[in-house]
């Protein structure tokens, strides 16, 4: 009597392609295994809490200092934002383009045929990440340093009209900055192209913008990301600004143009 065996089952390029939750928890493991990420965080806590708590302290307003030409508790403890923005900046960019600079990419998009998954995990947990620590280090920032700004200054409490609604919208900012950061990562597929490009569209555009002719600048500069920045973040709203909800549109539309080109790019070029 013959005893027919099953063939054995070989395990081809399929079994080992990750699901979305998988890609999600892979990408989470490689985020935190990161050096960069650790640092860069770090720096970028550390920059909004010093540089919010020294504005505070040394505010004068009408006179000379960090803070003397804020009015208010959430512009002093945010001074250091614009910072904080290049850093999580700069790790959103370093966590897409440095599996390009190490190859580790290949055998990503090898175990994620589909590729896009790998995007929007990267996009996912770089922006929450940020968005959480930012607004931590927001928090923290204001409650050491109201208490250090002169009494005039407006805004020094919590419960103060929109003063909890700027710093909650400044975690929100630099989460959406750090997105931006994964989108041109994965679009130029180096860190330092990345990162150039993204110190360029925060501080240099800003600053050749202010130097054209005043109808010109006066067009261009709500749409900028670091002004949109200002316009979710301010207790009041300033000149030449959206107010928070059209500058939270403003930074979302940079944010979704650049993912649309990172997947694009990610879907038809190879590794």
């Amino acid at each position: 009597m013959s005893v027919t065996t099953a063939p054995a089952r070989t395990a081809g390029p399929s079994a080992y392609r990750l699901t979305p939750r998988g890609v999600l928890v892979s990408e989470w493991t490689k985020f935190w295994s990161l050096r960069s990420t650790w640092i860069t965080l770090t720096v970028s806590v550390f920059l909004l809490i010093l540089i919010g708590v020294v504005a505070s302290a040394s505010s004068s307003p009408g006179g000379e200092g960090p803070g003397s030409n804020t009015s208010d508790g959430p512009g002093l403890a945010l001074s250091g934002s614009t910072f904080a923005a290049l850093a999580v900046g700069i790790l959103g960019v370093l966590l897409a383009a440095g599996e390009y600079t190490t190859g580790m990419i290949r055998s990503t998009l090898a175990a994620v045929p589909a590729r896009l998954p790998v995007l929007w995990s990267k996009a996912l947990i770089a922006g929450g990440i940020a968005a959480v620590t930012m607004t931590v280090g927001a928090l923290v920032s204001f409650l050491i340093g109201s208490p250090l700004a002169p009494e005039s200054t407006a805004g020094t409490g919590l419960d103060d009209d929109g003063v909890l609604r700027a710093l909650l919208n400044a975690g929100l900012y630099l989460g959406l900055v750090a997105v931006l950061g994964v989108a041109l990562g994965m679009i130029v597929r180096s860190s330092a192209g990345g990162i150039a490009i993204l110190v360029g569209t925060l501080l240099i555009v800003p600053t050749l913008t202010s130097l054209l002719p005043a109808s010109w600048s006066d067009a261009i500069t709500p749409i900028l990301p670091s002004r949109a920045g200002d316009g979710m973040t301010a207790l009041h709203t300033p000149d030449g600004v959206h107010g928070p909800w059209g500058s939270f549109l403003v930074i979302t539309a940079w944010v979704v143009a650049a993912l649309a080109g990172a997947a694009w790019r990610l879907r038809k070029t190879d590794a």
